[in-house]
């Protein structure tokens, strides 16, 4: 028998897959009439401007303004598109935020309720890129990330924090290999994250960083 090899998802299908999730993000924070108690819940500020309502939320070391209740993401500053993934991050933080204090107590993916099966494509989708390209010079790590706000902590040879959103933290760790050992790498988070991103969101919010950082590294030479 002839093996075939199975296609390749087309990714039109994934942007209209996006498309419908936006779609569907927005009408969920369009019915919301409580904005006060959603800005509380996701630490952002609520903004009126000419009698329109606006959430003003912090991602990635960014401010983001979302129109109330004709929903429309963009950059406080104006400077760059908001790409679409970007945008639905957005409306899902502010859609599953409950307002649960950040508990200081740090898991790994693995650790999160009903994410060990999704394990391994984490990795390959976060934790690969920074490790094919901090493994090897780790202690850029601190000063790639400070475009992204990051401030380092002590965990492994050297790890450092960023705030995905005001209540979403997240470490990456790094150790450093020797003749014995490869170096290796892992990202952290708040036990309290699952109250404020989906599973999935979870990995696509880390995915964004990781190759973010890369294009910072790359670019700096």
């Amino acid at each position: 028998m002839t093996e075939k090899s199975l296609p390749l998802p087309d990714r039109s299908q994934y942007q209209y897959g996006y498309q419908v999730a936006y779609k569907l993000a927005s009408e969920q924070l369009s019915a919301v009439r409580d904005l006060e108690g959603l800005c509380h819940r996701s630490d952002s500020r609520l903004e009126t401007i000419d009698g329109q309502h606006f959430i003003v939320v912090r991602y990635l070391a960014k401010d983001y303004r979302i129109s109330h209740p004709d929903i429309e993401v963009s950059a406080v500053d104006g400077q760059a598109e908001v790409s679409l993934k970007d945008k639905l991050l957005i409306l899902h933080y502010l859609n599953c935020a409950q307002g649960t204090p950040v508990s200081g107590r740090a898991v790994t993916y693995k650790e999160l309720p009903e994410c060990i099966n999704y394990a391994s494509n984490f990795a390959k989708r976060a934790v690969r890129p920074l490790m094919n390209n901090f493994g090897h010079q780790p202690d850029r790590l601190p000063e790639v990330t400070a475009a992204l706000d990051a401030r380092r902590v002590d965990c492994g040879d050297v790890a450092v924090v960023i705030d995905a959103f005001p209540r979403v933290p997240i470490t990456l760790v790094l150790w450093r290999g020797d003749d014995e050992f490869d170096a290796e790498g892992n990202i952290l988070f708040d036990s309290s994250i699952q109250d404020y991103l989906s599973t999935e969101d979870i990995t696509v919010v880390c995915e964004s960083i990781a190759w973010r950082l890369v294009s910072i590294l790359k670019a700096s030479g």
